[in-house]
């Protein structure tokens, strides 16, 4: 008989209640999921996080005392020794600083208005190790990263520095990878296995240097690896 998997334990950090409200009904609803925490400010998410060790933790980029920038380079950032999975889940058309967080450590993206389905598949994407961006977001957000402004948040690290070339094929996963695609939708896009696109991603994060895909996406829409459609 099959020992079922243990829950994915999740930490939620928004300065609303509401959300947070919202946000805990529907993971809870999910049999694979369990919430194990709430912070209102970043600070307390922190806290609790470095406490509880979620296998993922779900912040809000404004809150007050510790901003999810913040939050994000403390839990998951390269100095961080044992780093957590965090996804940023925002509004996007009001924070600027997402782009840090992202570069800070963060392994995926989601906006708050993306519906429950996809806040669930963020966090499994999470557990297992792989990434949910929304794709609508993705080209709203990497396309600004190919011209920085003003608006770019200085404290955001540099970008993964290519080491050695790129295979034709690594190429084509980065390329999917910059479109929000996940693991299994490459496989299925490039005619591979899951393991043969995990062997791809594994051998790009070697040459770029790169944490996680958000970095990876992030070199590519940088160096023009991928344009955004219409």
């Amino acid at each position: 008989m099959t020992v079922p998997a243990p829950p994915i334990r999740v930490l939620i950090a928004d300065d609303q209640e509401m959300v947070r409200t919202g946000f805990r009904f529907f993971l809870d609803a999910q049999p694979d999921i369990t919430v194990v925490a709430e912070a209102a400010d970043g600070e307390e998410a922190v806290a609790l996080a470095r406490r509880e060790r979620p296998d993922v933790c779900l912040l809000d980029i404004r809150m007050p005392k510790l901003d999810g920038l913040a939050a994000t380079r403390l839990l998951a950032g390269p100095e961080v020794a044992e780093p957590l999975r965090v996804v940023v889940v925002t509004t996007f058309d009001l924070d600027e600083y997402v782009y840090g967080a992202l570069r800070g450590g963060a392994c995926g993206f989601l906006l708050k208005d993306s519906g429950p389905v996809l806040l669930a598949e963020a966090v499994r994407a999470a557990a297992a190790g792989d990434s949910l961006v929304s794709p609508s977001v993705t080209v709203r957000l990497l396309k600004h990263l190919t011209a920085p402004t003003a608006e770019t948040p200085r404290a955001a690290p540099p970008a993964p520095v290519l080491r050695e070339p790129l295979t034709d094929r690594e190429s084509e996963v980065v390329r999917l990878v910059a479109l929000g695609r996940t693991n299994a939708e490459i496989a299925a896009e490039l005619y591979v296995s899951l393991s043969t696109v995990k062997t791809h991603l594994s051998s790009v994060q070697l040459k770029l240097a790169a944490r996680n895909r958000v970095e990876i996406a992030a070199w590519a829409w940088q160096h023009g690896q991928v344009r955004p459609g219409p």
